[in-house]
């Protein structure tokens, strides 16, 4: 299914306005963090130099290290709003004890990325302030162009001039600045993301991690997978033992005292031991039932037999909210991918249906460039946190576990839109493609 950018001239003139408003404040604030950056780069070379002094000067490289690393985080997240992502190299802080102090110390210097922190601090804001200027002279010199004119008007002068040597001394000299001027100024609001960039990407020069930090993170990233993994299998095998202890075990034994007593019944009371093998009838129907609900529970049987798309669809009629479920998946994906996206679905549409109050909902799935993208959308109250249930948590968890993410938009007052992503491959291919209503 394509999507055909609706959006009218009058919206994208604004948008394009938006973003070059953006990149120009953007730009002056870079002009103020310049001051900042050379202001801490002479603190941690103040500290550096009272390293010799006891306690004073670990304290110093502490306390500046720590603001240099928050000044740099600030920086991280001026790139990603860039469009330029950086992420942080820094190595796990070591646990607090005894000699925290020096281990502390030592664990900051030693470190590389402090020592790339502070070789950045100086060029980096020089780059960044001498882009700010121009990305803020260029529109205001438009601005000036556009407002010459009444100026010259109100002013009746003919010393006023555009810039230092060119003087209005007519009224159509004075119209010549007005095209200029909203020329300059659309240039300006044009090239003023550009220079954010390319802000941004002289500071991952420096900010970003070195080929062997990433690896250091990668190997933390998956310890931490890893651990998060094993803790929640381990939970569902819990939840799996309590259910066939608490519901299936306890029913069956209820079953089996009720065929007894029956037994013993048959030939002095019939027709109570027949009332109670009606009784034992029910319950190994309801009995089954539970059990299917379990193995549902452990892979459904829909997502054996007929993949992601058909058991989101059956998941969708299934709920008491409208669903409409949009599916693009040429293809069949591997077992263990497949039944963690079902199940990163399936949480996300129980969470919806439980504390949303929405009316509508959809699911979007799509596969491209090895990459399985869900969007799960709802028209409810909003005010989603991952941080205020472990419901959003348990999908991060089920999906870090195949170096999958999760993105969250759920402003209070609606929309929520949840976006996870999955990189994996095809196994089979499948021809048709489909969209409807659940």
């Amino acid at each position: 299914m394509a999507f055909v950018d609706m959006a009218g001239p009058d919206e994208r003139t604004y948008e394009w306005a938006r973003r070059g408003v953006r990149a120009v404040l953007a730009g002056l604030a870079a002009i103020g963090l310049a001051l900042a950056n050379v202001a801490l780069l002479g603190v941690s070379l103040l500290a550096l130099v009272l390293v010799p002094v006891p306690l004073l000067g670990m304290a110093l490289v502490s306390w500046t290290t720590t603001l240099v690393r928050k000044r740099a985080d600030l920086e991280r997240r001026r790139a990603a709003w860039a469009g330029v992502p950086v992420p942080r190299p820094y190595r796990s802080p070591p646990e607090r004890g005894i000699a925290g102090g020096w281990r502390r110390f030592r664990w900051i210097v030693t470190d590389p990325a402090t020592w790339r922190d502070l070789a950045w601090l100086l060029p980096g804001g020089i780059v960044g302030a001498a882009l700010g200027v121009i990305s803020l002279a260029v529109p205001l010199y438009g601005i000036m162009g556009l407002t010459l004119t009444p100026l010259w008007i109100w002013l009746g002068t003919d010393w006023y001039g555009y810039g230092a040597v060119w003087s209005i001394d007519t009224f159509s000299e004075g119209l010549i600045c007005l095209p200029q001027g909203a020329a300059i100024l659309a240039g300006g609001l044009w090239v003023a993301p550009w220079l954010r960039r390319v802000d941004a990407y002289f500071a991952r020069l420096l900010l970003a991690p070195t080929k062997a930090a990433e690896l250091r993170l990668r190997v933390t990233q998956l310890t931490v997978t890893r651990a998060d993994t094993v803790d929640a299998q381990a939970a569902e095998l819990r939840r799996i033992e309590r259910d066939l202890h608490d519901g299936i075990q306890a029913r069956l034994v209820s079953l089996g005292m009720t065929i007894g007593l029956a037994d013993e019944l048959i030939d002095r009371n019939p027709a109570a031991a027949h009332e109670m093998l009606a009784e034992a009838r029910a319950a190994s129907g309801t009995a089954l039932v539970e059990l299917r609900h379990l193995v549902r529970g452990i892979h459904p049987p829909v997502l054996a037999e007929r993949g992601l798309d058909g058991a989101v669809r059956a998941l969708a009629l299934s709920l008491p909210v409208p669903i409409t479920v949009d599916v693009d998946l040429p293809g069949r994906l591997d077992t263990p991918v497949e039944s963690a996206a079902y199940f990163a679905v399936a949480e996300t549409l129980t969470n919806m249906v439980r504390h949303s109050r929405a009316r509508t909902g959809s699911v979007s799935l799509r596969h491209a460039d090895g990459t399985l993208t869900m969007v799960v959308a709802d028209d409810g109250v909003g005010g989603g946190d991952p941080v205020a249930g472990t419901g959003l948590r348990g999908i991060e968890r089920r999906l870090a576990a195949f170096d999958g993410t999760m993105a969250l938009s759920s402003p209070l007052g609606g929309p929520t839109v949840i976006t996870m992503e999955l990189p994996c491959a095809l196994s089979s291919p499948r021809t048709t493609r489909s969209s409807g209503t659940g």
